[in-house]
């Protein structure tokens, strides 16, 4: 598996830093549904443990993950710690312990403890990184997928993923490959129930889309998959933002 040394090193912090209350760590988004490219994507990582962490815990395994990022792709880490009592039964949205991702490295750098004691409450996008893992996660350490995450609700996740396109006609201007790309799999979940990478999302517009949006989605692939960026005019991308999520709500 592409980066398995820095994999096993996040894993070798975890135990470390939380003991035996580490029940797993579990690798979920690009990586884990074969959709990664190391220009666009990050590492995703859900950690889950039998009880609440301590701050003191939480600091140390932050400091290591902090160093663990700076080796990571252009996008880095992110990851969440949530307690077990959340994933089965599910509940939504879903409490958790610590959050971090390369946006937040500033905030941690200019003030650890607060940033310990104010990352935790609750993040609808847990519902989202969740299904992933119930459909294609690998349990990196601990127990197994199947016995640590229960169902979650169609419901949930439709509203996890509506929440980050709900504003695509204005997003797409800024990160027109991200968007194109999150509404089709977006689509495919509301009308096939279908779990998809952004690049598998892409395909699957493909064979359903109106060949009026061919060449925009075969644009966002091309450049998903290398470093070109997509000349597609700002009209056509909102007008194709503006059909999706039509599209999506009808789905839905």
């Amino acid at each position: 598996m592409k980066f398995q040394s820095l994999l096993d090193e996040f894993v070798r912090d975890a135990r470390q830093c939380f003991g035996e209350a580490l029940t797993g760590v579990y690798l979920h988004g690009s990586l884990a549904l074969n959709g990664f490219n190391p220009e666009k994507s990050d590492i995703d990582l859900i950690l889950i443990t039998e009880t609440a962490p301590s701050d003191a815990q939480k600091r140390a395994f932050m400091d290591r993950a902090v160093l663990l990022n700076e080796r990571a792709p252009a996008k880095g880490l992110e990851f969440s710690v949530v307690e077990r009592r959340y994933a089965n039964p599910f509940a939504y949205p879903t409490p958790f312990e610590l959050h971090f991702s390369p946006m937040h490295l500033r905030r941690y750098r200019e003030d650890p403890d607060g940033y310990i004691r104010g990352m935790k409450g609750t993040d609808a996008d847990l519902a989202a990184h969740f299904t992933v893992i119930t459909h294609a996660g690998i349990a990196l350490y601990g127990a197994p997928v199947a016995d640590v995450f229960g169902p979650v609700p169609r419901a949930a996740y439709l509203d996890s993923i509506l929440a980050d396109v709900e504003n695509a006609e204005a997003d797409i201007l800024s990160d027109p490959i991200y968007y194109a790309l999150n509404l089709c799999r977006v689509l495919a979940f509301a009308r096939d129930g279908l779990c998809l990478s952004k690049a598998d999302g892409g395909r699957w517009a493909l064979e359903r889309l109106p060949e009026e949006w061919h060449p925009l989605v075969s644009e966002a692939l091309v450049c998903y998959a290398s470093s070109q960026t997509m000349r597609t005019s700002a009209e056509t991308l909102v007008r194709f933002a503006g059909t999706l999520l039509h599209l999506i709500r009808e789905a839905a």
